[in-house]
C-alpha cells in the first residue's frame, strides 16, 4: 500500500556537480541532511527526501518526469534567493488557479537546479 513519496533520486555527473548540488539544496534551499554515505546523500524536504548520487556516469537521460515540486510558504523569497545565487528562475513567481474540482489556487515559480533538474516552488493557498 502506497503511503507517499519516499524520495526523488538524481545523479551528478562529476564530484564538482555533486558538491554544487549539495550547496544548492543545503545552503540556498535550506534542506537538512537525513543521511550521507561516500557515494551519496539524502536531504530532508520535510515531506520526503531528495537523494543525490556522486557519480552519474556522464550522459543525462530525460524520462517522463517533467519536474518535481517543493512546497514552500514563501515562493517569492526563495525564487529571489535562487536567482541571487546564479541559478535560472525560468518562470517568475506568479499566482495561478488549477482548474480542478475544487479549484486549487497557488503561488508558483520554476527554477533549474545545479544538475539540470526542473524544480517547481509551490505554495497552495
Amino acid at each position: 500500500m502506497i503511503k507517499g513519496i519516499h524520495h526523488v533520486s538524481m545523479r551528478a555527473d562529476s564530484d564538482d556537480a555533486y558538491e554544487r548540488a549539495k550547496q544548492f539544496y543545503l545552503d540556498i534551499l535550506g534542506l537538512t541532511v537525513k543521511r550521507e554515505w561516500p557515494e551519496g546523500i539524502m536531504l530532508d524536504t520535510g515531506a520526503g527526501l531528495i537523494e543525490i548520487f556522486r557519480s552519474g556516469g556522464g550522459a543525462r537521460i530525460c524520462g517522463a518526469v517533467r519536474h518535481f515540486a517543493l512546497a514552500s510558504d514563501d515562493v517569492d523569497t526563495l525564487a529571489d534567493r535562487i536567482a541571487a545565487a546564479g541559478f535560472e528562475v525560468f518562470i517568475a513567481p506568479k499566482d495561478i488557479t488549477i482548474a480542478s474540482d475544487p479549484p486549487c489556487p497557488a503561488r508558483i515559480a520554476f527554477c533549474r537546479g545545479p544538475l539540470g533538474e526542473e524544480i517547481e516552488l509551490f505554495c497552495e493557498r
